[in-house]
């Protein structure tokens, strides 16, 4: 190995160690918010706050002081990890669309449950009725892809435009009513991120990391040759299906900040910068999710600075890492190993 891999090396352990690091505190500080009302919690809770606000002295802003300015920047931290980990097995299976079908499915989950709590006063978590209609359509999605003749993609695109519909007949349905506004579900807004929306994004991170870890080895024999880990008794269907629900609750917990228009991005460009320079899968996966919390990070910055829209600064910053990948890299196409 020359001694600039083995630097490259160190650099992306160091830097997925560091986002590890900050990837649990935002889990930590979460938890914190959470149960402030219990009296050792509520010390340290504002002991966070007296930090936000010495931190926002020094910076000049005024973001940190804020818990829910905490809850949305914890919330995209946590995105820029679970999404390109995702994202990068979706890449990989030609699969890049599913992220934008499922997001429309969880939007018309969204609009029902808003038409729902207009009609009757229902003061529940709208993330967690998406987050059941997102998991009914992945398995929707699965279930015709297993029992159908078409192409691969077919199935996806019935699906995307299929919710898309349902999600607009409710949204004309729904116009007019009190309380009845998806403009932020739409295009992405840090005051959609609620409390039980971070919290749930919390849970969905810890979930889909642990699931990723455990099933690493499974996922990746299916992703690169299905055929083979059939004939090795693998069982493909359950997999698949897991990869799709997981992807579904990723979509879900990213939509409070992206939106469902721009949802998708983040599981696909982290993962197209990191295919241009990396060498194998592993690598591929690293990459992603650094690139990921640089466009976060980065995103955040922008927008807060520039008042600029959360959602839509994010997937520049992401769109520009992407560019000057492929400026920095010496190939046109990505030939990665498996391992």
């Amino acid at each position: 190995m020359s001694t600039r891999s083995s630097l490259r090396r160190r650099l992306e352990r160091v830097g997925i160690g560091l986002t590890a690091i900050l990837a649990v505190a935002m889990v930590g500080l979460l938890a914190i918010d959470a149960l402030r009302s219990y009296p050792v919690v509520d010390v340290i809770y504002e002991q966070a706050r007296i930090a936000g606000w010495w931190l926002d002295h020094y910076l000049g802003t005024n973001v940190f002081y804020h818990p829910f300015m905490w809850r949305s920047i914890a919330t995209g931290i946590l995105i820029g990890v679970v999404a390109p980990l995702v994202g990068t097995y979706l890449v990989h299976r030609e699969m890049a669309l599913i992220g934008e079908t499922l997001a429309h499915t969880a939007f018309a989950g969204v609009a029902v449950g808003l038409v729902v709590s207009s009609m009757t006063g229902w003061s529940g978590s709208l993330m967690l009725v998406a987050l059941v209609v997102g998991i009914l359509g992945a398995l929707g999605v699965q279930w015709l892809a297993e029992r159908t003749d078409t192409y691969g993609d077919v199935p996806i695109a019935i699906m995307l435009t299929g919710s898309f519909a349902v999600g607009t007949l409710i949204i004309s349905y729904g116009r007019g009513m009190t309380g009845f506004n998806v403009e932020g579900y739409l295009f992405g807004n840090i005051s959609v991120v609620t409390p039980s929306g971070a919290r749930l994004m919390a849970v969905i991170s810890v979930v889909v990391v642990l699931v990723t870890v455990a099933t690493y080895k499974q996922l990746l024999f299916i992703t690169f040759d299905e055929q083979a880990a059939r004939v090795a008794r693998l069982n493909v269907t359950w997999y698949n299906t897991l990869l799709i629900v997981m992807t579904a609750v990723v979509v879900v917990g990213a939509m409070q900040i992206l939106g469902v228009i721009l949802v998708a991005a983040m599981l696909v460009v982290p993962v197209a910068t990191a295919t241009q320079v990396a060498h194998s899968f592993r690598e591929t996966l690293t990459l992603s999710i650094l690139v990921g919390q640089i466009a976060v990070v980065g995103g955040f910055a922008l927008s807060i600075s520039q008042g600029l829209p959360t959602g839509g600064s994010i997937v520049v910053v992401a769109i520009a890492c992407y560019l000057l990948a492929i400026f920095a890299s010496s190939r046109s196409t990505a030939a990665i190993s498996t391992h």
